[in-house]
């Protein structure tokens, strides 16, 4: 017999909750399987099986509290063998069933890893119903968590079955489906083979199979034909970039599916969705900064001529050289890791009574995505050239697009920068991405009238924005970042010369 016991916690961490078992007692089990989910104040901690066999005994229930080494439950060695050993019998007792699967066995379909501290997550829509032959590799099913979407492909050609809906709640390793992976699919081709010229032009048609939840709503809500569309994805898959850039040239055929227009009178007046898991997280975690941290906002104003002037001379010769276009988010993110050198404490954190400063210099990012807002970070960007910057950013902001961001990609950051004014914002408050203790918030540039050595001028201006967490950041250090930030923006040149 082996005991269940509960891990070491992390530093600092003296206990957990059950969250959820995943079995119960009688059920077998295979070694590493997920048992049971552990919650602490800080992460999420999955507890697996240390042996092959049954779970013979459960010591703790959900929602008691236990410490490290505490004994969990117990797994009695081998009576998986065991259980399954009159399964010869009953096959030898039912001969008439054996037929049905003497193709082969069926392969299961699990729930990958999601991530560290990601527990569990909601099933998307299936791209396949039960009954439906697949072909390995296949597209079956997006997992949402509340940080990313995983994708589940087939393990196996065959025939699927699904054993979890549609919104249904899923942890790693669990089983949502299997694959009766006994050649059924090529069956059909090989008994037909004269009908297969004529289906020749449907060949294309399991290109529908691709489309991830995103992509299937923009091509039935745009009438396209999945096997028409060019597929630049990994694996073949068609992206949401690729239908968004087929409905243009689907567009002339526009009139015609319009005409049969349903009346207005007959369309639900209010329509509940459920929320995205990642929709969830972000309303939590932008409560809970609210909550927790003494938020306040100090607001500036960046003459931008300069700036614009330097990225209209080398914009060109900037992409040639280095192969990235040359923006301004390089140089907010570069006049941000100056000031933060200069006042530190917008570059710490509180952690109970402690203060800790951070000598890294770790930018998120936030991109707006069609799920929500994320926030990648750009790691070590003072050590990042303009280009280096550039190229980081751009790579962040593709991946954040395709729902292909990794748990790492958006964890450790120590400052964050938002550009509202990408979508024409002209001032707003940030809210802080805790633990961290400043936002820098980017807005629209307007000419304005502005006073200039005694004349008024017309000059390209900017807001800036810092939400910044008054508990450790005081007004004048604050105000004094800001200031920085302008300063450098408006003379590049004090940059360079370190000044």
């Amino acid at each position: 017999m082996a005991d269940i016991l509960t891990p070491a916690l992390g530093e600092s961490v003296a206990e957990a909750s059950i969250a959820k078992w995943t079995k119960k007692v009688g059920d077998a089990v295979k070694k590493d399987e997920v048992l049971v989910e552990l919650e602490t104040d800080k992460v999420s901690l999955e507890v697996v099986a240390p042996a092959d066999g049954v779970l013979s005994a459960i010591n703790a229930d959900e929602g008691d509290t236990v410490v490290p080494g505490t004994v969990l439950g117990a797994v009695t060695e081998g009576g998986a063998a065991a259980a399954s050993a009159p399964a010869p019998a009953a096959a030898a007792a039912a001969p008439a069933a054996a037929p049905a699967v003497s193709g082969g066995a069926a392969v299961d379909i699990a729930v990958p890893t999601m991530g560290e501290s990601v527990a569990e997550g909601s099933i998307g829509t299936w791209l396949k119903k039960s009954g439906d032959k697949v072909a390995k590799d296949e597209l079956l099913v997006e997992i949402e968590t509340d940080k990313v979407a995983v994708e589940v492909s087939a393990p196996a050609a065959g025939v699927l079955t699904i054993t979890a809906s549609d919104g249904a709640t899923v942890t790693p390793g669990q089983v949502i489906g299997s694959i009766a992976a006994s050649g059924a699919a090529a069956a059909p081709a090989a008994a037909a083979p004269a009908a297969a010229p004529a289906n020749t032009g449907s060949a294309q048609a399991p290109a529908s199979a691709h489309l991830s939840p995103a992509v299937q709503r923009v091509v039935s809500e745009n009438n396209l034909n999945p096997a028409s569309l060019s597929a630049s994805g990994p694996k073949g898959n068609i992206t949401k970039a690729d239908a968004i850039a087929a409905i243009g040239a689907a567009a002339p055929a526009a009139p015609k599916a319009a005409a049969p227009a349903a009346p207005r009178a007959d369309q639900p007046r209010e329509e509940r969705v459920k929320m995205t898991r990642l929709r969830q997280t972000i309303a939590r975690r932008l409560k809970e900064s609210q909550n927790t941290a003494a938020q306040l906002t100090t607001f500036n104003e960046v003459d931008m001529t300069n700036v614009m002037a330097l990225r209209a001379q080398y914009k060109e010769v900037f992409e040639k050289r280095h192969g990235v276009k040359l923006g301004f988010m390089s140089f907010f993110t570069k006049a941000v890791v100056q000031a933060l050198h200069e006042i530190p404490a917008v570059n710490a954190e509180i952690d109970g009574t402690d203060i800790i400063y951070k000598n890294h210099y770790d930018i998120g990012i936030a991109v707006g995505t069609d799920k929500g807002l994320v926030v990648p970070v750009l790691r070590d960007a003072d050590v990042l050239s303009l280009a280096g910057i550039e190229k980081g950013i751009a790579a962040l902001g593709k991946a954040a697009r395709d729902g292909a961001l990794t748990m790492d990609q958006m964890q450790g950051g120590t400052f964050t920068i938002t550009n509202g004014g990408t979508y024409g914002s002209l001032m707003s408050t940030p809210i802080l991405n805790t633990p961290q203790s400043g936002i820098l918030g980017m807005h629209n540039i307007v000419q304005r009238p502005m006073a200039v050595n005694g004349e008024v001028k017309i000059r390209p201006m900017m807001y800036l924005a810092l939400s910044y967490d008054h508990r450790i950041v005081d007004g004048k250090e604050a105000v004094t970042f800001l200031v920085r930030i302008k300063e450098l923006l408006e003379d590049p040149a004090r940059a360079l010369l370190d000044l």
